[in-house]
């Protein structure tokens, strides 16, 4: 039997390879990526872990914002936000890769009605977002991704 902490490094492990899988197919394709992404808006976001300081990448969709990306913390609905959420509020200078570019970008989250309109347009170009607040009950966070100054 495994226990939760072996249940939880397996779950982490596939996740990576996940990760590794869509960011070495983004790499690859100029940004573009398919499967279940496939015409989806995709970056990849570096971080370092809040508490570890170590590198983390992750693959996610955005939404343009004319020059600044928003990102959601979505985690498929889970009741807590991601882990790369809690790096970015740790460290918000990042950096990102769109298409072929990368850029460094200042992470800030919007809150109120700053962050309404992002979500909901969010919801409505893809509906699986929706989906997600419908399972949880915490607030989805929303964070834009600026260029840094």
């Amino acid at each position: 039997m495994i226990g939760a902490a072996g249940h939880v490094a397996t779950y982490m492990a596939d996740m990576n390879d996940f990760n590794r899988t869509i960011i070495e197919e983004f790499r690859a394709n100029g940004g573009r990526v398919g499967g279940q992404f496939e015409g989806a808006p995709m970056l990849v976001l570096h971080t370092r872990g809040a508490k570890s300081g170590e590198p983390r990448l992750n693959p996610m969709v955005y939404q343009d914002l004319g020059g600044k990306y928003a990102v959601f913390a979505s985690y498929g609905g889970a009741p807590k936000s991601p882990a790369w959420y809690h790096n970015l509020v740790a460290h918000p200078d990042v950096e990102i890769e769109v298409g072929t570019e990368k850029l460094q970008v200042t992470a800030r989250v919007l809150e109120g009605a700053e962050r309404e309109p992002v979500w909901e347009k969010q919801k409505a170009d893809m509906p699986g977002f929706a989906g997600y607040e419908a399972k949880t009950d915490r607030t989805i966070p929303v964070v834009v991704l600026e260029p840094a100054r």
